[in-house]
Order: C-alpha cells, then sequence, then structure tokens
C-alpha cells in the first residue's frame, strides 16, 4: 500500500499557498458564472456533478473536482480546488469516499454542503467480509465499513437528487420550484432505467457478478445479484494470494463466464482470475469518472453496464 499524504496536510499546504499568491474568486476580466445569474456549485465527482447539473439545470454552473480519466477515491486538492470549494454557493459530496474533500469541506464550507449519505444512508460493506486482513482493514480505514458507491442504485441516485433540489431552493429560494421540477424528471428518467435493470436481469442463468473490486454492491442489492470482489472498496488494494485462490474457486463453484473490470484501473487483475479459470473479460463500469473525450453520461453507461450484465450471466 502507498505512503499517502494527509488531508490535513494538504489543506494546511493549500491555505499557505492561497494566502502568498493572494488567490481571489476570479479575475477581474473574467466573467463569473454569478455575474451570468449561475450559482456557482461544486461537486465531489461525477456522479454528483451530473445529478447536480440535471437538477440544477441553467441555474448551476457545476465544477467537478476529479479531472476525467482520473480515480477519485484519493483525490488530492490542490490550492485552486480548495479556492474553488471556499468560493462557491454550494458543495456536494459524499463523506468517508474522498478524505481530503471531507477535510476540505470542514475546513472551508461545512455551512453550505450536503452530504449526500444524510439523504441516503450506506449499506455495510458486507461484500468485502471474507478479503484478506490488509484489504479489510484498508476498506475499514476509508469508509468506516460502509460502501460508498451508492449512485449504482438508481433509486437511490433519485432520493439524491431531491436532496440536491432542497437545498439548491434553499440557497436560491427564487427557482427552488425549478429546481423541484427538474428533481421530479430526473427520478421519472431514473425510475424507467431502474425498470429497465429489473426486467432485464429478472430471468439469468447467474446472478453471480465477479468483479475487480467491490464496487457494485448496490447494483447487486437491487437487482439480485451476488458481488464477488477481487479486491475491497478501493481499486488500488491488492489481493493476496489466497484471495485470488479463493475467489478463482468461488468463479469455477458459480460457472462465472465473465470477470468483469473497470475503465480507470488495470485489468491485470481479472485477466488473472479469467485466464485461470477459463472466463473471458469484460468492462463494468463503476460510474466513478468518465474518460477524458467521452460522450457519455450516468444513462448511457448505466445502459452499457445492463446489456454487458446481460451477456455475461445469459439472460433471456
Amino acid at each position: 500500500m502507498r505512503n499517502r499524504t494527509t488531508p490535513r496536510a494538504l489543506l494546511a499546504a493549500s491555505a499557505a499557498a492561497l494566502a502568498l499568491t493572494g488567490l481571489t474568486a476570479c479575475g477581474d476580466d473574467e466573467p463569473s458564472s454569478a455575474s451570468a445569474g449561475k450559482l456557482d456549485v461544486v461537486a465531489a465527482f461525477y456522479p454528483l456533478q451530473f445529478v447536480t447539473e440535471r437538477v440544477g439545470g441553467d441555474a448551476v454552473s457545476v465544477t467537478n473536482l476529479v479531472k476525467p480519466g482520473a480515480e477519485p477515491h484519493d483525490l488530492e486538492l490542490n490550492p485552486d480546488q480548495v479556492a474553488q470549494l471556499t468560493d462557491a454557493k454550494f458543495v456536494v459530496y459524499l463523506k468517508g469516499f474522498q478524505p481530503a474533500v471531507d477535510e476540505a469541506v470542514t475546513q472551508q464550507a461545512s455551512g453550505k454542503a450536503l452530504d449526500v449519505t444524510t439523504a441516503v444512508p450506506l449499506l455495510d460493506a458486507t461484500a468485502d467480509a471474507h478479503e484478506g486482513e490488509e484489504e479489510g482493514e484498508h476498506a475499514e480505514e476509508e469508509t468506516g465499513g460502509k460502501d460508498p458507491h451508492v449512485w449504482l442504485d438508481p433509486t437511490r441516485l433519485a432520493t439524491i437528487g431531491d436532496a440536491v433540489a432542497k437545498r439548491l431552493g434553499e440557497t436560491d429560494p427564487d427557482r427552488a420550484a425549478d429546481y423541484t421540477a427538474r428533481a421530479a424528471t430526473l427520478r421519472s428518467d431514473l425510475e424507467k432505467l431502474d425498470k429497465e435493470y429489473a426486467d432485464g436481469l429478472r430471468t439469468c442463468k447467474l446472478r453471480e457478478i465477479v468483479t475487480s473490486h467491490s464496487a457494485f454492491g448496490y447494483l447487486a442489492d437491487r437487482y439480485d445479484l451476488e458481488q464477488i470482489g477481487i479486491t475491497g472498496l478501493t481499486p488500488e488494494d491488492e489481493p493476496s494470494p489466497q484471495r485470488l485462490a479463493e475467489v478463482a474457486d468461488e468463479a469455477r463453484e458459480h460457472k462465472a463466464t465473465t470477470i468483469f473490470f473497470e475503465t480507470l484501473v488495470s485489468p491485470k487483475v481479472a485477466e488473472t482470475i479469467a485466464k485461470e479459470v477459463g472466463a473471458q473479460t469484460a468492462v463494468l463500469d463503476p460510474l466513478e469518472g468518465l474518460q477524458p473525450g467521452s460522450t457519455d453520461d450516468y444513462f448511457s453507461v448505466m445502459r452499457k453496464n445492463l446489456g454487458t450484465l446481460r451477456t455475461a450471466l445469459g439472460c433471456s
């Protein structure tokens, strides 16, 4: 496991850098979103950006703290990002998922931030209980024993959308009704997606998904699947030889045809298991972020995931 700079140390360094440079919210020559009548909003990572943009519409300007193609779990904030949090009118984050963001919100934005776990309680990370000691301890340290990947259940994401609308309406009362209406439209779209998943995964020969890291607990919980995670809640965890052997045995037992890996991490571990058991590999995207230049959004990626699952699980 690599050494990490603590969020507190990073924030101290960022604050010092801001003091030295005299950084302001925006330059005199650059029009701000506020001057255009928009609320400046910061979202901690992609799914929260997606929800906030859908609910906020043209009334908000949303900044995502994670660049496309970057892995959000271990985000380290630079001085500009600390300034964005400080200057934003509203911040949306998921407590426990990105420690540096948690610390920054506490110090810079506590009165204007929505922790989405207050709207949707997180599930226990029960899928990781059988991991090796090192991986289990790391997951516990990072998440407090909770699974943060709540957005992979469309119905829970709809509830987050409602909470975002409520807080935006409190921040911007003149447009509160617009936020509520857009949240209702988003909920309708997400309920349609939920039905597509329920119908598409109802009659499958297999119910087990072997994944490179344990990001799909909410999807499995919602659609009656069983997740077998090679690594824990954070994808950089290295599985022990014992864990690799256990997963290979479970894959054989359940006659898994596919080992899933994801877009933002190396496929090598999944490929190792697949070779061992004679299975294929395929991408199952946990939607923690988009690739650079991608034209996808939450809905298109989720529908691609559904097609991939139906093929791998032998759904009729």
